[in-house]
């Protein structure tokens, strides 16, 4: 796997290490681990997607139950 940070930089990935297999399939795999509340959730650390749009959808989501869940831990 190659890091692909330059062309997938921007907020939209902060904090997320974005890499291209040698297949070309694109993964992240985010830099800080998401709480327990968060995981036990679902929310995966590692996500992978056929293209751009496949893997930034991949790490909305995962975003977005880690947020669910510390609002329901609140």
């Amino acid at each position: 796997m190659s890091n692909d940070r330059a062309s997938t930089s921007g907020t939209a990935f902060a904090g997320w290490r974005i890499m291209r297999s040698d297949a070309g399939r694109l993964w992240a795999s985010r830099e800080k681990p998401f709480s327990s509340a968060a995981e036990n959730a679902g929310a995966y650390r590692t996500v992978d997607g056929d293209d751009l749009r496949e893997l930034c959808q991949a790490i909305a989501e995962q975003e977005s139950l880690a947020d669910l869940a510390v609002t329901r831990d609140q």
